[in-house]
């Protein structure tokens, strides 16, 4: 099975109603008077770091990478579990652990370890609590919203290729856990830029029902020369989000669109539809 299929089969299972039908990036559980938000993300040696990845920046950007689907949720961060391969130099993911759970303030609750050969993956689940309700979800953007982005994409595909400037957007990325709480309660849909801002926002669209159009020259760009990589080549884990035109926004955001009813292509890219996600981002084969 490629990534699709296999999502389309786990949606055949008997599902919490927490987990959203598996559209979104997070399951929402309501318990008592709290609202918890959890998501679980992988890192896998070769497809997301390097073999010669200092380890402390693959444990740092594990924690990263999950904090930042709390952000999109406008969830504050309770703990993390952690799922770990031993291997080379895990004094050095020890230390990239502590460094980025203290700098997002963020506690271990616990995990697992194991042992093994071959290509070593990680896993961690981040739980967080909601500090607004409803917790934004990618489904509800609608007709006459604006769609906005945090900041530029394409910051991460020149710090993978080696260019110091960008070198800790791709190594240590920051989530947008401020942003994100200051934009729930104002946002009709939010999610954060991880396989690419096309895929992402055609995954917003079908999900929300509806057809955005983004207009190129709007979108705010790394390196503008490589516009239409920087699109598509995602871990920029800014956030993608849909609110009226009208709304004050509490933080900088850059507009790059608008929301309208679902016309004949889900994603409109200044004039060309896009209609099929292939070619839009990232997706495991």
């Amino acid at each position: 099975m490629n990534e699709p299929d296999f999502l389309a089969a786990l949606k055949s299972l008997p599902l919490h109603p927490g987990a959203r039908g598996l559209l979104d990036d997070c399951a929402v559980l309501g318990i008592g008077g709290e609202t918890l938000v959890l998501t679980h993300d992988m890192m896998v040696e070769g497809t997301h770091f390097r073999p010669d990845a200092d380890m402390a920046d693959v444990a740092w950007k594990l924690v990263a990478t999950n904090l930042s689907d709390l952000a999109a949720k406008g969830a504050e961060p309770v703990g993390v579990l952690l799922g770990h391969m031993l291997g080379k130099e895990d004094s050095r993911f020890i230390r990239g652990l502590g460094e980025a759970l203290e700098a997002f303030g963020t506690p271990l609750l616990g995990g697992d370890t194991v042992g093994g050969e071959g290509t070593r993956s990680f896993g961690l689940t981040a739980i967080g609590r909601a500090l607004h309700t409803p917790v934004p979800s990618r489904s509800g953007a609608r007709a006459g919203d604006a769609i906005y982005l945090t900041g530029a994409v394409g910051r991460a595909m020149l710090g993978f290729e080696g260019d110091p400037r960008h070198r800790a957007a791709f190594d240590r990325p920051v989530p947008r856990l401020a942003e994100g709480r200051a934009l729930a309660p104002l946002v009709s849909a939010m999610m954060d830029v991880s396989d690419g801002l096309l895929l992402d926002a055609y995954r917003m669209a079908e999900a929300s029902g509806v057809t955005i159009a983004l207009e190129p020259s709007a979108i705010p760009v790394a390196d503008p020369s490589r516009a239409a990589e920087a699109w598509r080549w995602g871990d920029d884990y800014e956030l993608l989000f849909t609110a009226p035109p009208s709304a004050g926004l509490p933080v900088a955001a850059h507009r790059i669109g608008m929301v309208a009813a679902r016309g004949p292509a889900p994603l409109l890219l200044g004039e060309e539809a896009l209609g099929a996600p292939e070619n839009l981002g990232f997706r495991h084969q």
